[in-house]
């Protein structure tokens, strides 16, 4: 079975906010069985959202017999059922319904840092043509859910994912106006970001704090409490990438227990998003990966935790920073109520 005619679909927006590109992935599942992979995704996550098709349907946007031949459709190519109806309940998904549901939303994680780093470049491109070079500001940030949910509403703002040592490196190249980073537990900076704080040409505000720590397999199988057991058992660990502020806390975490990152069986897979690590660990095909309580949470995995952190807003001293007022008013409220997040110390 292989997966054929995938192709990336965009969309501009433009007006009072600013000129926007949208990138998604369209795609097909060809062979034995044949279905669209997008509208799967859609249909399952609405489907597992509401407990009901008329729900799904309304998440939707389509009629409910729409949103029945889409799923009648899917069941056929799959010769399974991927939903259950219990009569006064609603449906659920089945295992089959929830697994394929896992291993489409772990494919848009993994595709989401690539696509938004081709969003930036289209807009980039288009921006000349339609608003001055100053309309919106540019930000790298390290990956946050919190942080991906505030952008996410109407702002003047372009996001790019990317680790906090690539965000920060952006920065300093001037490709971009703002960089979110962090580095792992209260207390002094390591190398480099300590110079980050020092430098005349940048503002540094905190943003929120949030608290880190092992994800592992639900019922922790493996009894994993620390990095030692993580080298002692063998554990498969599935890490960030090169540059992220999470690798470069768990090393530091395996620095400090005298734990040599040879013996981190999977040290060397990296994924880019905490969504994508922990997706990893919930299809099975990983163990134990670092990332944040609310996608622990998200994935239904067990939580072991680490410590809190700052996560750091550096924004250049020419940029106006009430422009980001209202960014920073809004994730301060969302840290506020939501579990394993807390405002900034001040």
């Amino acid at each position: 079975m292989a997966v054929e005619d995938g192709r990336a679909v965009a969309s501009v927006a433009s007006g009072w906010d600013g000129l926007r590109v949208r990138l998604h992935v369209e795609g097909r599942c060809e062979g034995t069985s044949d279905f669209a992979l997008r509208g799967t995704h859609l249909l399952l996550d609405a489907l597992g959202r509401t407990g009901s098709l008329q729900g799904a349907a309304e998440v939707l946007s389509i009629s409910y017999r729409s949103a029945w031949g889409q799923l009648d459709a899917l069941e056929q190519a799959l010769g399974q059922p991927v939903v259950v109806k219990t009569k006064g309940h609603g449906s659920s998904l089945t295992p089959l319904g929830v697994a394929l549901l896992t291993l489409l939303q772990a494919s848009q994680t993994r595709l989401a840092p690539a696509l938004a780093a081709e969003e930036m470049a289209l807009t980039e491109g288009l921006r000349p043509l339609l608003e001055p070079s100053d309309a919106r500001i540019r930000l790298a940030a390290s990956h946050d859910p919190l942080l991906l949910e505030a952008i996410e509403a109407p702002r003047e703002i372009d996001l790019m994912v990317a680790g906090s040592l690539d965000a920060l490196a952006r920065l300093h190249d001037e490709s971009v106006d703002a960089a979110g980073f962090h580095y792992g537990s209260d207390g002094p900076p390591p190398a480099p970001f300590g110079a980050v704080f020092e430098r005349r040409d940048l503002v540094v505000v905190p943003l929120f704090r949030r608290e880190q720590g092992l994800m592992r397999a639900a019922g922790n199988p493996l009894d994993l409490g620390s990095v030692a057991d993580i080298a002692a058992r063998r554990a498969r660990f599935v890490n960030r990438q090169r540059g992220a502020g999470t690798r470069i806390w768990f090393e530091r975490l395996c620095a400090e227990a005298g734990i040599d990152l040879a013996r981190i069986v999977g040290h060397q897979t990296e994924e880019f998003t905490h969504q994508a690590v922990a997706a990893l660990i919930a299809t099975g095909a990983a163990d134990v990966g670092m990332g944040t309580r609310v996608v622990a949470e998200r994935f239904a995995l067990d939580f072991q935790p680490v410590g809190w952190e700052t996560y750091f807003l550096a924004v250049r001293a020419r940029i106006d920073t009430e422009r980001l007022g209202a960014l920073r008013e809004d994730l301060c409220s969302r840290a506020g109520r939501t579990p394993g997040y807390a405002p900034p110390l001040r």
